[in-house]
């Protein structure tokens, strides 16, 4: 039996996947048995404990047509390689940021976050509604995988330092671990960077391999434990206001599903996202005021680093489609969108967390 016809009938009866030699009493009776790649450690809270979740949606919702095996970021493969594992086959599921394939995949930027782009509500509105679904799709199809919008940690943090910032000048020099465009954007300012694989980030503030640090939000940053050794927390992130999560399927496996079976991934993921992002503001909200009782010092930017930071940022956005045919293609939707986002979350949002803190004095 060839994998696609065998996938087409593990998709109606429960197959085992590679058991095409079963009879087909017991095809009937197997379950398709699916593999599943997290880019974050087993456990860590929001983005490892999101995909373990995931997993368990996606089994509940197909009604014991899926069994998925977990596995932690670095336990199968190592965290920056859950793309390829998928595209490959190696695994036919993952959990993962998109921009962690960015070398592979240059458009993949437009879909986690850009600089003082989309926040968490309006990607996603932008995915499901926007267009931005079929732009996505159209960038993974070439590499075999099929992309699900899975959720958002909201507005992350621009980062720990373990001096003040008063001036621009204070960042000239600095070592700084930073992920994205945030990286391109502090070199123009002076700053040497690295992307330091999260487990690593501590010891490196610790030991003085790095000056500064940014890596999510309250929750993740309190487990990490940064106030200990870089206790000035700045706070929003510049470069990343609503980074995106992804649910990504080989394209062979989700193409040879049942109508059923798509069914589920899909509600799994749409499902995982809401769930992923309101536990992110949830404990982001509880845990600032813990982050403030161990010694985090919150501030935002001087004025003078804010706006070297927006001229910067507008630069590398201008210039950061270069030749890449998808990224151009994505690249004006994204920023069209995002132009016309500006009227109504203004006056709306906006307003609204205005006269909230008037009223409230908070």
């Amino acid at each position: 039996m060839k994998r696609r016809d065998f996938l087409k009938t593990a998709g109606a009866t429960g197959a085992v996947l590679g058991a095409g030699s079963l009879a087909a009493p017991a095809l009937a009776n197997a379950t398709l048995k699916l593999k599943l790649v997290g880019a974050f450690p087993k456990g860590f809270p929001g983005v490892g404990t999101s995909a373990e979740q995931l997993a368990k949606r996606i089994e509940a919702l197909s009604d014991g047509k899926i069994e998925i095996t977990y596995y932690g970021g670095g336990e199968l493969v190592p965290p920056f390689e859950v793309f390829s594992a998928v595209a490959s086959g190696a695994a036919d599921i993952g959990h993962n940021a998109p921009y962690y394939q960015v070398g592979q995949v240059r458009s993949t930027m437009y879909f986690t976050s850009m600089p003082y782009g989309l926040d968490a509500e309006e990607l996603s509105a932008w995915v499901r509604f926007g267009g931005g679904q079929a732009l996505w799709d159209e960038a993974y199809a070439p590499h075999g995988v099929k992309p699900f919008y899975a959720g958002s940690s909201g507005v992350q943090a621009a980062g720990w330092f373990k001096k003040e910032i008063t001036t621009l000048d204070d960042l000239v020099g600095l070592k700084m671990r930073i992920a994205g465009l945030g990286g391109d954007i502090m070199r123009k300012l002076g700053v040497t960077t690295v992307l330091t694989p999260p487990p690593e980030i501590y010891s490196a503030l610790q030991s003085g391999v790095v000056d500064a640090a940014e890596f999510v939000g309250p929750w993740n940053d309190m487990a990490l434990g940064f106030a200990k050794v870089a206790p000035y927390y700045y706070l929003p992130a510049f470069h990343e206001p609503g980074p995106g999560l992804e649910m990504i399927v080989n394209q062979n496996l989700y193409e040879n599903m049942s109508p059923h079976l798509k069914t589920v991934l899909d509600n799994a993921a749409t499902a995982q996202a809401e769930s992923t992002t309101s536990e992110f503001r949830y404990n982001n909200t509880k845990l600032l005021p813990a982050l403030i009782e161990q010694g985090a010092i919150i501030s935002a930017f001087p004025d003078d680093v804010v706006s070297a930071l927006g001229a910067a940022a507008k630069e590398v956005i201008a210039d950061y489609p270069g030749n890449d045919a998808m990224s151009l293609k994505i690249h004006e939707a994204y920023l069209e969108y995002m132009k016309a986002c500006a009227l109504y979350t203004k006056g709306m949002e906006g307003r609204l967390y205005t006269d909230r803190a008037t009223v409230w004095g908070v």
